[in-house]
């Protein structure tokens, strides 16, 4: 634990118009003001140089997103967006301040609130929005620190990264609690910053050097044949009547929603999962099957319009989405979230997901109006990782999609690792993913799974946008999407 002294934080990030200050003293000729050496690809290279490269669209001094000098009008309230690290630690200088460490933004920010927080921030958003909103509140007496813009950090991470965090606008909301790095030249739409200020330099483990080591999982052998049907043992269940209701209907001009419940396979539970089925498509459906990201943890319900501008999508290609509440999600919390519980609990609940999700398919082909051989698997982050798993041990899906997943780089029991389960699937996969996504990194995470699939050549395909972790262009992504859906699922009936 990096231990911390008092220290102020910005209330909001740095705006347009407080930047402009910076940018109109000269800023940009000032040398003292840029402490840090110019590194790029290893080797330093010339202030004139670098220089060269913190210009506006125009061609100006200043951020990407300005021109001739300055902001569009009425933006003087936003955000300040399309800065590089070496331009927001500029700035810091030239305020009397410093750019905060990891963990002083992470202290800040309070994300244990994550849920309260995140529903009023600026992620669905196709733009800044202005600082200071109430809706926006987050740690400490500041706003925005969840969406709006990333914000840039001290700390450097591996390969030269800087950490930049709390996720932006027109990612998913998840990105408040996901560490992120990029290049300190990147200047991204949604980059910006806000400051500290400090009594004293940072202590050097709170300034050092983050960088988290990982197995060589290339290098690693999965178990026999034998040891995984032992470990496939785990994953069985009874099939028991799902006693099956269903508890709400809705039509709207895309879709009819359905909520129904049945039995899960373990306990006295009951499953619950929301269906969307498309309206100008004649029965039976096709059916996508969705296994959402961790922060499905921290909603306390789940809300139709949740698939809004990421999901729906797929009812409008004339496909059914299914979206099941898995264990520990929504209104089945119990407590567990990313990154906590000891490996003995992550494999009770990885063998209970899995098993929701069977039963989910038990319950889809009961109904007339899915077509039960034409089913694929969308996972997004937590369930692109745990797809390894769910579709070694369940056959029913034609095609899976895996939006930035890969491997899960924690220690896990080997009855739960997708090392072991990986090459167990035969399923077509398609892997769209990040190149800078530092949760599944590309060398470490991804690729290793790609390669160990059990998927024939000829059937995976692995796509890698210059993106990092929950911000793949979604266009590109859709257009993979319902390719891949086309082919192997085959096109949508219209009449």
């Amino acid at each position: 634990m990096v231990e911390l002294d008092d220290y102020l934080i910005d209330g909001h990030e740095v705006t347009n118009e407080e930047y402009k200050v910076f940018v109109d003293a000269g800023g940009y000729r000032n040398r003292e003001l840029w402490k840090e050496p110019f590194v790029r690809d290893g080797h330093e290279i010339p202030w004139e140089e670098a220089m060269a490269h913190f210009v506006d669209a125009t061609g100006r001094p200043g951020p990407a997103t300005w021109e001739v000098g300055s902001y569009h009008k009425g933006m003087e309230k936003h955000p300040v967006a399309g800065v590089s690290w070496y331009e927001a630690a500029a700035y810091a200088e030239f305020a009397g301040k410093s750019l905060p460490t990891a963990y002083h933004w992470s202290q800040a920010s309070e994300a244990w609130w994550t849920a309260l927080i995140s529903s009023g921030s600026n992620f669905r958003g196709e733009g800044t929005q202005p600082v200071g909103s109430p809706s926006a509140l987050s740690g400490r007496g500041t706003t925005d620190m969840a969406g709006n813009v990333k914000e840039w950090c001290w700390n450097e991470g591996h390969d030269g990264k800087r950490f930049i965090l709390g996720g932006g606008f027109g990612e998913p909301s998840y990105m408040f609690l996901q560490a992120d790095a990029r290049l300190p030249w990147d200047r991204g739409p949604n980059f910006g910053f806000r400051c500290v200020k400090l009594d004293s330099p940072p202590s050097a483990a709170a300034a050092a050097r983050i960088e988290a080591t990982h197995p060589d999982l290339s290098k690693e052998t999965p178990v026999s044949d034998e040891v995984f049907e032992a470990y496939r043992g785990l994953y069985a269940y009874d099939e028991t009547e799902l006693n099956a209701r269903v508890e709400e209907t809705e039509t709207t001009e895309n879709w009819t929603w359905v909520r129904v419940t049945f039995d899960a396979a373990y306990g006295n539970e009951r499953v619950i999962a929301h269906l969307f089925l498309p309206m100008k498509v004649p029965a039976p459906f096709q059916a996508v099957v969705y296994f959402p990201s961790g922060f499905a943890m921290f909603h306390e319900k789940f809300a139709p319009s949740a698939i809004e501008d990421a999901l729906d999508f797929l009812v409008k290609s004339g496909r059914a989405l299914v979206f099941p509440i898995y264990k520990s999600t929504y209104e089945r919390r119990d407590g567990l979230v990313p990154g906590r519980g000891t490996p003995g609990v992550y494999r009770d609940h990885m063998i209970q997901w899995s098993k929701d999700l069977a039963r989910t398919l038990d319950y889809l082909e009961t109904r007339k109006d899915i077509d039960a051989t034409r089913m694929a698997y969308l996972g997004s982050s937590w369930g692109g990782g745990a797809a390894p798993v769910v579709l070694a041990v369940e056959n029913r899906f034609q095609a899976a999609i895996l939006e930035d997943g890969g491997f899960f780089l924690r220690d896990e029991l080997p009855e739960v690792h997708g090392l072991n389960f990986a090459l167990r699937v035969n399923v077509p996969v398609l892997m769209l993913n990040g190149r800078y996504d530092d949760f599944f990194p590309l060398e470490t995470s991804q690729l290793p799974l790609f390669r160990l699939l059990g998927t024939p050549d000829r059937d995976k395909k692995h796509v890698i946008y210059e993106a990092g972790h929950g911000d793949l262009p979604s266009r590109e992504e859709i257009r993979e999407t319902l390719d891949w859906l086309d082919k192997y699922l085959g096109p949508v009936r219209r009449n």
